[in-house]
């Protein structure tokens, strides 16, 4: 595939990649990979500067990016909504059109989807969605890169995710449709993801001959499953829910007895950060089957990847 069916575009979830698109993410992520992992320097964005939005805080995030754009030749400016007058007196539409003239690329970590759509229909670089509350694909990149590092392939696998039916559950339930895997989450009633976005997903999963399930019962989501993912119960933002929840998802825990339902080989994974005790066994996070740190690094690769397709020349 040629880099120019990239040049310039956005990246605000994975609805707006094929399956054919996202592969070749996939592979150049292995390949940058590689390179690095060899010592090999590799700078095609030599002189290009993105800038980092962030409204929500990070670890992962901030030092992935800033990381990606420094080996890849580039700068990172780390912006934080408490410097820069974002939605504080100037309009989202004029500061796309102010860090357009200054920058190669902008990645926004804040609470709205909306917010991030509205900068990149006024910006002239692209966007990039380093998460909202409704979608995180740049975490999807990673977990799909890790999988296949791991299984050595996508299409056929069953993916499920155990916990509240957040950002991470949509965008996985998306990447998974797109290549071809299968996809089973387990919530509680009042937790499940949003029934637009279920819908979406089954459409794509038409064409990729994946199965796509939404359930109550964590035993049937983890049955046979190849894959098992959790993320915390309570996002940021939601920190005062937080006794609430622990009630409410207290039979959703990932744990030995949950997972003897998995298939003898599964991968356990988590974006991180993790709370032990809560929505994981500490010895499941901690044990053998466990790839959170593996898929922790993969953000790094994976998001140099998307910057060198969206921003090369």
């Amino acid at each position: 595939m040629n880099n120019n069916k990239f040049k310039g575009r956005d990246f605000l979830t994975l609805l707006d990649y094929s399956t054919e698109e996202i592969s070749y993410l996939l592979q150049l992520a292995k390949e940058l990979k590689a390179k690095q992992k060899a010592g090999k320097t590799y700078q095609p964005l030599l002189g290009k500067v993105l800038g980092m939005i962030f409204e929500k805080s990070s670890t992962r995030t901030r030092v992935s990016f800033e990381t990606g754009i420094y080996q890849l030749g580039g700068t990172g400016l780390f912006l934080s909504t408490n410097d820069i007058q974002l939605g504080r007196g100037e309009t989202i539409s004029d500061t796309a059109k102010v860090l357009s003239g200054y920058l190669d690329g902008i990645m926004i970590r804040t609470y709205h989807q909306s917010d991030i759509e509205e900068l990149a229909s006024h910006a002239t670089i692209p966007i990039i969605n380093g998460l909202s509350d409704d979608f995180h694909p740049c975490q999807v990149l990673a977990d799909l890169q890790t999988i296949e590092e791991v299984k050595g392939t996508l299409a056929g696998l069953k993916l499920a995710f155990v916990g509240d039916g957040n950002n991470m559950a949509n965008s996985l339930m998306i990447g998974a449709a797109k290549m071809g895997m299968n996809f089973s989450i387990a919530s509680p009633k009042q937790y499940l993801p949003q029934a637009s976005i279920v819908e979406k997903a089954k459409q794509i999963a038409q064409d990729t001959g994946s199965i796509i399930e939404v359930t109550t019962d964590p035993i049937a989501a983890v049955k046979s499953a190849d894959v098992i993912y959790t993320d915390v119960w309570a996002s940021m933002g939601q920190e005062e829910e937080q006794a609430k929840r622990l009630k409410e998802f207290a039979s959703y825990q990932v744990n030995q007895q949950l997972l003897d339902h998995a298939k003898s080989d599964y991968i356990f994974m988590h974006c991180l950060p993790a709370h032990r005790g809560e929505e994981v066994a500490a010895d499941i996070i901690d044990g053998v089957h466990s790839v959170v740190f593996q898929e922790a690094e993969n953000r790094l690769h994976a998001q140099k990847a998307l910057m060198v397709a969206l921003m090369a020349d």
